[in-house]
């Protein structure tokens, strides 16, 4: 009975001594103390799986065309996020969100083509962010400035149109000059005159053309209905003049009207 009792100590210690079972490592990827890597297996969509302490996750050389509202679950120590070389196109606004510990995100050699900063508002941890090898033609400047840490920014290797569409864009570049990575390679694609001119090279005469009032569509719309709109009133208010002043010359000359009439009665 006593060796029964003992042999029970002995495998209850040896059960708490036992390591606590690792969390499940996706069936595509490699696992290691946090580093989740997932790259080159043909996914297309973000492995569900992923266990909450990952703190590094690649995703490189896959198949993801679309990032959507929730494709990542709850990683709040994620700190590096690896996505070059996919078929990207999209991102939804809320599909980073849950990532706030982010410091670094490659979305490189993609197909992302419009970009919006609400995609990027819940990375207010983020510090390093490679959009480069896109199909960005312009990129609101509100992208980079709605990220409080952005400490370098790498935008190499897109069709960048230099029209005066990509003003506020340079203009956010030459004050943030220390942010830029790569500048040698921030090249003009369009129009062909100034292909391959460095876009770091411009200067505020470069952009004199460019009318600093220059209207939006939504500014056309409002010219376009007040048009109308304005002329039609324009011409009620002349025939309600028009008519007034009728009516009042006809008052004038009513009494000289009525005093002829009393006088040819008298005679």
């Amino acid at each position: 009975m006593g060796c029964w009792r003992g042999a029970s100590s002995v495998l209850a210690c040896l059960l708490l001594l036992r390591p606590l079972p690792s969390p499940a490592c996706p069936a595509a990827c490699r696992c290691s103390s946090g580093e989740v890597d997932c790259s080159a297996h043909a996914l297309r969509e973000v492995p569900r799986s992923l266990s909450a302490n990952t703190s590094t996750l690649w995703l490189g050389y896959n198949f993801i065309t679309v990032l959507g509202p929730g494709s990542f679950p709850a990683l709040p120590g994620l700190l590096l996020l690896s996505l070059p070389h996919n078929r990207l196109g999209l991102i939804h606004r809320r599909a980073l969100v849950g990532l706030g510990a982010l410091q670094e995100l490659d979305l490189s050699n993609n197909y992302l083509t419009v970009l919006t900063p609400e995609i990027f508002l819940p990375l207010t941890s983020l510090a390093v962010l490679n959009l480069g090898g896109n199909r960005l033609e312009e990129l609101d400047p509100e992208v980079p400035q709605s990220l409080p840490q952005l400490r370098a920014l790498l935008l190499q290797d897109n069709p960048w149109v230099c029209s005066c569409s990509i003003l506020p864009l340079w203009r956010w570049l030459s004050h943030n000059r220390e942010k830029v990575q790569e500048k040698s390679f921030l090249l003009c694609r369009f129009p062909e005159q100034l292909k391959n001119y460095p876009i770091m090279a411009f200067g505020n005469e470069s952009f004199r053309q460019c009318q600093e009032t220059s209207l939006s569509a939504r500014h056309y719309i409002t010219f376009l209905a007040i048009g109308p709109f304005s002329f039609v009133a324009s011409i009620f208010f002349c025939t309600l003049m028009g008519s007034i002043t009728v009516v009042y010359h006809n008052l004038r000359r009513e009494p000289h009207f009525w005093r002829r009439l009393r006088i040819c009665r008298n005679h």
